[in-house]
């Protein structure tokens, strides 16, 4: 046969179709196709309920998660819940505490400013902490009774926690968060505004009347 004389391929052609396994085999392929187009649907159907639920997840992870320092409730060092709602209006200095650290002399440095500005809207909170070099061994009742008796604290002292680490807690978690600075050591300083947003932080070695510490709480 010569070539000229062929006709163009087509699947319905006799020349390529005299028992029927070429339109057989096309029929299975695009079954194949479609099938398989029916299936993939299937998956994507199957998907969208799991996206729509890890959405929904992560959109209530952040509408929950505190937007200031007011959302939160600690423990006092007593063990008591102690809402941080009520220092609306204040200014606030969070510090992490230890007793057995080189800068616990701070305490003395801290008391004397909260009792210097306490009546200007004016807050110091203390976290101690153990994280660092176990400085803050003791129990609550053991840091209740070192701060009175060796500096008489009178600023409000809260429940030991974590600055640092997997067990972080959630409002230092929120604080290093939003300062993009880690805990460094004992007596880091951070400072929120009366709205109860982080405006500053402090190393541990600034004393807390250091002269910019000291303006923004005059401003």
């Amino acid at each position: 046969m010569c070539a000229k004389n062929l006709k163009p391929f087509s699947p319905t052609y006799q020349h390529f179709n005299r028992d029927g396994s070429i339109i057989t085999l096309l029929k299975q392929f695009a079954y194949i196709r479609v099938q398989s187009r029916v299936e993939l649907k299937k998956m994507k159907m199957k998907q969208v309920p799991l996206i729509l639920i890890m959405l929904l997840a992560a959109f209530l992870t952040f509408a929950e998660s505190p937007k200031n320092l007011h959302q939160f409730v600690v423990q006092d060092i007593e063990g008591n819940d102690y809402s941080l709602s009520q220092m609306k209006g204040k200014k606030v200095m969070v510090v992490n505490t230890a007793s057995k650290c080189g800068l616990t002399p701070q305490y003395e440095i801290l008391e004397k400013l909260y009792q210097q500005y306490k009546d200007q809207n004016f807050v110091i909170i203390g976290f101690p902490a153990n994280n660092f070099m176990q400085q803050e061994p003791g129990s609550n009742d053991e840091i209740a009774e070192f701060c009175q008796k060796n500096y008489g604290v009178s600023f409000p002292m809260m429940s030991k926690i974590s600055v640092k680490g997997d067990d972080i807690h959630p409002l230092y978690q929120w604080l290093t968060t939003k300062m993009d600075s880690e805990v460094s050591w004992n007596f880091q300083k951070f400072l929120i505004d009366e709205n109860g947003e982080v405006v500053g932080v402090f190393s541990p070695r600034t004393k807390p009347d250091d002269e910019k510490i000291i303006q923004w709480i005059e401003e």
